[in-house]
């Protein structure tokens, strides 16, 4: 199956599906089995049962999302996505669904979450990549380059 992995649309998963999705980005690579114990301990969820988890599995394959390979007869699953592209794709559907494409108030929502948690360092770290974003921005626009949406 030839699959666009810029098409792959993390929004559009089920509840379900997403909840194995991420079990699977947090495992790396697991068996079914192993996906099952990763997501029994989710909070709000009943527990799935061993072949549901297989079938979702199996969707999450036909999606593109998941892929798997076969040692010694176990199926070993894991993402299609490294997990750096697939943080970047969902935060940009949830930028665009939630803050109307603003990253400033995403930025405003997220520091209203966890301002209470964030220690001097955090904050100059974020200042040290606003820093790092406009110096990009201004070398893109002296090279005549439009800047990627990060």
């Amino acid at each position: 199956m030839n699959i666009n992995l810029a098409n792959i649309n993390f929004d559009r998963l089920a509840a379900r599906e997403r909840q194995i999705v991420e079990a699977v980005y947090r495992l790396e690579e697991a068996t079914v089995g192993e996906i099952l114990a990763a997501i029994d301990d989710a909070p709000s969820y009943s527990a799935p049962s061993y072949s549901a988890v297989r079938a979702i599995l199996s969707t999450l394959v036909q999606k593109g999302v998941i892929e798997f390979r076969n040692v010694k007869n176990k199926y070993l699953y894991r993402p299609v996505l490294p997990k750096d592209s697939a943080q970047k794709s969902m935060l940009r559907n949830l930028l665009e669904n939630f803050f109307a494409g603003s990253p400033t108030k995403a930025v405003a929502a997220l520091l209203d979450v966890a301002g209470s948690e964030m220690s001097d360092a955090d904050y100059s770290e974020l200042k040290k990549l606003v820093e790092k974003a406009r110096k990009a921005e201004k070398e893109a626009k002296n090279a005549g380059f439009p800047l990627p949406f990060v």
